[in-house]
């Protein structure tokens, strides 16, 4: 059914379009969607986007009882551009070469560079429930799959020329986005590569050389009619081959992939800002695969940088950004899925690794809250609905949900341990005992995690392991009435909402007003004093985890030992 209602979300509106141009383009047939990956490097958290706001659309169109294909282009027949930090400085002999031809990195277990950096997306995807079909653009090519193709482009060169030339004067501007936005590579990586201008004239198809296999070659003639191409190579190398039979090559990237849309017929793709700009890959294939391919453009939203919490770029030729596999580390499938799905292509968003993934996680569970109770509004519903099922299957959820930002203390506090970690969750909800952490998991798993490796150790809580007698000694009467009534109520408050409600009390007690006083600005500095006594003489410093947790963490009879000496 069509969602055509002003609460329609921005896959739904998609997914209508898309269905309707499918009609007009191929009646009965399946509707095609695409996205491309290089796995020239990690594939990072920005390139994730080039895959879930296609699959987000062709889910919705399954969704529906209408057939589609997710087309996902690996890019593993471009060349390899530079050795990444941490990589040895030999393996710039590789440079030039199609990625599948170069040498994994070091201890990798995979046969080639290519494959080792495929690997990890492909895990990822499952997991995220990513139904797709992938294509190998080195088995394409390799294949003569495409060789029609490159014959054609070859004959009209100089039609390819000339449009391209209508663009070489353009000025590009740089892609823009929002504070903490993400900078991520236009495209395959293959964007930035020539387009087929030489000192000879313009041909668009570039061969790999027979003899040092990397693209340091240059065509230096052809014959329409023979299809005899001659290129040299800067490692000397000279040769002619029948490009009708030849298959160690590849179109230039602003050729080859119009070609591909009107080869796989694509009626949806989206792609980078920068792809959008005057001159860009996308804007100049709007113009060849129309005049010189025969086909058309695919429906083509823009989507927006993706950020990280504390990084300013992402870029996977640098080496050490984090990849989808990375965020799963850190929080549920879910979770990273509901990023993707909540913004429109064109709002830019940050996936937290740092302290602000616990908001995260809290806005998260306000949403299951709501969605629990019917009062989420209908985008929210379709937001969270995408998140955790697609067509096809249901997402991994955790049975109990405690909160993320607790289970974080509580690995934080306890270095992970099994048992500490089920004393402590086991008293959060006394009349709901905890039988096993497995009910816990994955969310305590990515807790855990998060704390073991996106903490730093100055941040890290270790609590006392002897009271503070100098600061214990130097107490006044107000204080160590505080304390007194603290540690006398503990026992009848040992729970996580008997202790929130407990530390908040203490201050009001103190002040001779009942417990349900509404804090006024004085209360709540008192609250904010006491609250920076209990940590100093807990974990010595004035913040840390909150503190119920934190007292639950502890245990009552290390709290006493601690606060009263």
């Amino acid at each position: 059914m069509a969602a055509d209602t002003p609460e329609a979300d921005w896959v739904s509106r998609f997914a209508d379009e898309v269905i309707a141009e499918s009609e007009r383009r191929a009646p009965g047939k399946p509707v095609v969607v695409a996205s491309g990956l290089s796995p020239s490097g990690p594939v990072h958290l920005g390139n994730l986007r080039e895959v879930m706001t296609p699959h987000l659309v062709a889910d919705e169109i399954r969704r529906r009882g209408v057939e589609c294909v997710h087309l996902l282009s690996w890019d593993d027949y471009d060349r390899f551009r530079k050795v990444p930090a941490g990589i040895d400085a030999s393996w710039a002999e590789h440079i030039g070469k199609p990625l599948t031809s170069v040498p994994a990195p070091p201890g990798s277990a995979h046969p080639n560079w290519a494959e080792h950096f495929k690997a990890p997306m492909a895990e990822a995807l499952d997991r995220l429930g990513v139904e797709y079909h992938a294509v190998s653009q080195t088995e394409q090519y390799r294949s003569g799959a495409y060789r029609e193709q490159i014959l054609l482009a070859m004959r009209e060169r100089r039609r390819i020329d000339a449009v391209l030339d209508g663009f070489r004067t353009k000025d590009r501007p740089g892609p823009q986005g929002g504070p903490g936005a993400a900078v991520t590579e236009e495209g395959s990586g293959a964007a930035a590569e020539e387009d087929g201008t030489t000192d000879t004239g313009y041909f668009p198809y570039k061969p790999y050389c027979s003899a040092c296999e990397r693209d340091l070659t240059t065509v230096t003639g052809y014959d329409d009619e023979s299809t005899a191409l001659d290129y040299t190579c800067a490692c000397g190398h000279r040769e002619t081959v029948r490009l009708a039979e030849h298959d160690r090559g590849k179109l230039v990237w602003k050729v080859d992939w119009p070609m591909r849309w009107a080869y796989e017929g694509v009626v949806f793709e989206p792609s980078g800002v920068d792809h959008q700009s005057p001159g860009s890959s996308f804007v100049v294939g709007g113009r060849l695969v129309r005049e010189i391919f025969g086909g058309r453009q695919p429906i083509g939203p823009m989507y927006a940088f993706v950020g990280i919490s504390g990084m300013a770029k992402m870029s996977s030729s640098k080496g050490g950004v984090p990849t989808a596999v990375d965020a799963l580390r850190i929080m549920e499938e879910p979770l990273l899925r509901w990023l993707y799905a909540r913004r429109r292509p064109q709002q830019s968003f940050t996936v937290a690794f740092d302290q602000e993934i616990q908001r995260l996680y809290d806005e998260w569970d306000a949403l299951e809250r709501k969605i629990g109770d019917g009062t989420a509004g209908a985008a929210d519903r379709l937001a969270h609905d995408r998140a955790v099922r697609t067509a096809g299957r249901e997402l991994p959820r955790t049975t109990r949900p405690l909160s993320y930002r607790m289970l974080a203390s509580v690995a934080d506090v306890t270095a992970g341990d099994p048992a500490q970690t089920l004393r402590i969750l086991g008293e959060v909800d006394p009349e709901h005992p905890l039988g096993s952490l497995e009910e816990l998991r994955p969310r305590l798993d990515r807790a855990q995690h998060w704390v073991e490796h996106h903490v730093p150790a100055e941040q890290r809580t270790r609590p006392r392991t002897e009271p503070d007698r100098e600061l214990l000694g130097g107490l006044d009467a107000g204080e160590r009435e505080s304390l007194k009534l603290l540690l006398d109520g503990l026992d009848e408050h040992w729970s996580l909402d008997g202790l929130a409600h407990w530390v908040y009390a203490v201050p009001k007690l103190r002040a001779g007003l009942p417990a349900d006083t509404k804090a006024t600005p004085e209360l709540k500095v008192a609250q904010r004093t006491f609250f920076a006594l209990l940590y100093r003489l807990l974990v010595g410093r004035d913040t840390g985890p909150r503190l119920p947790t934190l007292l639950l963490a502890m245990g009552a009879d290390r709290v006493r030992a601690l606060l009263d000496g």
